[in-house]
């Protein structure tokens, strides 16, 4: 490259410094110190999950989600938060004999799924390898979420019909009512309580505009407060399985309540009577001012 100026101290520059350039490379190449390069860097060092250590297998039902995020339930209430990446596995399970499976996007962790999860142990807490649920109950957990949706769009004429006399009337006829029973302490249903909560919603879908009224009791064992909890949670589990597994609709159910040890069916002094009172009631009710509409 050619270099042109029309000052003749620019070229006597360029030349004395031209002249020790050329010769002084590989000296300055011996001489420089080698440079100490360094640099810190902030954030958490991405998760090889390969080198991660076995967790515990989880199961139970999705209870809530946030992002990447789900807590699961179990049957005896507790509650255990697991993470999912993208290289975890979604199974969806199904086909002849159940053997099938196929995998599935994340938008398919609905609330209300149950689930078998293989874990790993993260920094950051349980991080998912494997999600495993079954299609007929996915589908139950999506008709949930959008068909109840689906179910006020097409009956919201006659829903909120219904509503507006409701708000007005507060006395009802009582049609009918179930107890389920439970163990103490407990708030699991027994197969013979699902077989009875599916009758009792099967006889109130047969009547014209019925509602059910669930509350939840418990017998004298216990403090007050445990006993308040224990019977909210037996309502809830009982609401969960009438609206879940009998396809009751939810704006066809008054808002539950835990009674505790109140109103007893039975005397408490006994075993006999505290099994008779660690109930859920379920009530089928009719407004008197709709009943026979």
């Amino acid at each position: 490259m050619k270099v042109i100026s029309s000052k003749p101290g620019a070229l006597l520059l360029a030349g004395l410094l031209a002249v020790p350039a050329a010769s002084s490379v590989s000296a300055q190449q011996q001489e420089l110190p080698a440079a100490d390069v360094s640099a810190t860097v902030y954030g958490e060092r991405p998760v090889d999950e390969s080198e991660l250590a076995k967790g515990p297998d989880v199961e139970g039902i999705i209870s809530a989600r946030d992002g990447n995020r789900i807590q699961i339930t179990d049957e005896s209430g507790t509650s255990t938060v697991v993470s999912f990446s993208e290289n975890t596995e979604i199974l969806g399970k199904g086909g002849f004999l159940g053997l099938a499976s196929k995998e599935r996007a994340d938008d398919s962790l609905l609330n209300g799924l149950p689930v078998k999860i293989e874990t790993l142990q993260a920094p950051s807490g349980l991080l998912a390898s494997q999600i495993k649920f079954k299609n007929d109950d996915f589908k139950t957990a999506a008709m949930i979420r959008n068909g109840t949706a689906q179910g006020f769009a097409e009956q919201t004429a006659a829903t909120e019909a219904l509503r507006g006399r409701m708000g007005d009337i507060d006395k009802y006829n009582i049609k009918g009512t179930t107890n389920v029973n439970f163990d103490t302490g407990k708030y699991k249903l027994s197969e013979q309580g699902k077989a009875d909560l599916c009758s009792a919603a099967s006889q109130a879908e047969n009547m014209d505009n019925a509602l059910l009224l669930v509350v939840g009791y418990t017998d004298s064992t216990g403090s007050q407060e445990f006993n308040q909890e224990l019977s909210e949670k037996r309502a809830s589990r009982v609401v969960n399985y009438l609206q879940q597994a009998c396809g009751w609709k939810p704006y066809r159910m008054l808002t539950p309540t835990g009674m505790a040890e109140a109103d007893p069916l039975a005397d408490n002094t006994t075993e006999e009577g505290k099994a008779q009172n660690r109930r859920v009631a379920v009530n089928i009710l009719v407004s008197k001012g709709l009943d026979g509409l």
